[in-house]
């Protein structure tokens, strides 16, 4: 063996990967390994939980306040800025985004939180907020700051009107049985009836 065939011998050995060696010269091996993982997977697949309707969860919370005979300008400076103030000065949750709305008579204030807190404490943050804000709030409100959860899955997905030429007897009559018929349905969790005599 010549000078030149060990040293090229010497380079082979330095740039060989040794999984990639040992798996060309196990191929069988290799073809069960891949196996047992394809079969884990869709073993995982199938068991995976699914829901054809999952309940979404953002946690948002809704701020709203009644002040009749102030304008726009006027409510966002005595309602809507205390009120944002006591949020941004929370603690313990972490705040996504806030929203506010100042109206004629109305400010309304939305606060969205990060998708991992616990919807129950966000609400009682933003409680113990506004609590704090109504102190440096107008003594003569219309309707006192009151705080609401936005839950997504209450939303009404679908308005089905009722009319026609009978008496309002007949008429909840057939909504009554229209109602019956939806609520068979898996996917509908509830079903109200409005405006029913």
């Amino acid at each position: 063996m010549t000078a030149l065939e060990k040293l090229k011998a010497e380079l082979a050995k330095i740039k060989e990967f040794k999984p990639t060696t040992w798996s060309v010269k196990n191929k069988t091996s290799i073809y069960l390994m891949m196996l047992f993982i394809t079969i884990w997977g869709v073993y995982q697949f199938v068991t995976l939980p699914k829901e054809q309707f999952p309940d979404i969860v953002v946690p948002t919370v809704y701020v709203q306040t009644v002040y009749v005979g102030n304008s726009p300008k006027d409510i966002e400076n005595l309602v809507t800025r205390p009120i944002e103030k006591q949020l941004k000065g929370m603690s313990g949750v972490k705040v996504k985004k806030i929203t506010s709305t100042s109206l004629q008579d109305f400010s309304a204030v939305i606060i969205e939180f990060d998708t991992d807190v616990n919807v129950d404490a966000a609400v009682q943050k933003v409680k113990d907020a506004v609590d704090k804000a109504k102190k440096d709030l107008p003594n003569d409100l219309t309707q006192l700051p009151t705080v609401q959860e936005i839950s997504f899955s209450e939303f009404p997905i679908m308005y089905v009107n009722v009319s026609g030429n009978y008496d309002l007897v007949k008429l909840k009559e057939y909504a009554d049985r229209l109602k019956d018929r939806i609520e068979e349905l898996p996917e509908i969790t509830r079903v109200d009836l409005v405006g029913a005599p």
